[in-house]
């Protein structure tokens, strides 16, 4: 194998590394994205599932027209 060619398939491999090395970048912060986001739903069923349970109903709707109509 010549020289050229060795130091060409170098070039690329180093390339490669590097973009592999940003790519897992990318999925560690999209994991942790997902971590947190879960958590936060997880949180929030929790408060629901409360309020649900409380003895107080919470109306969410209210019926009347709002004052510029």
């Amino acid at each position: 194998m010549s020289d050229e060619r060795f130091t060409e398939l170098e070039i690329k491999l180093a390339y490669q590394e590097d973009l592999v090395k940003g790519l897992n970048d990318v999925i560690c912060r999209h994991q942790n994205s997902l971590d947190r986001l879960e958590q936060t739903c997880s949180l929030l069923l929790q408060r629901l599932q409360a309020v649900a349970e409380s003895s107080e109903p919470v109306a969410f709707v209210d019926n009347e027209r709002p004052p510029h109509y």
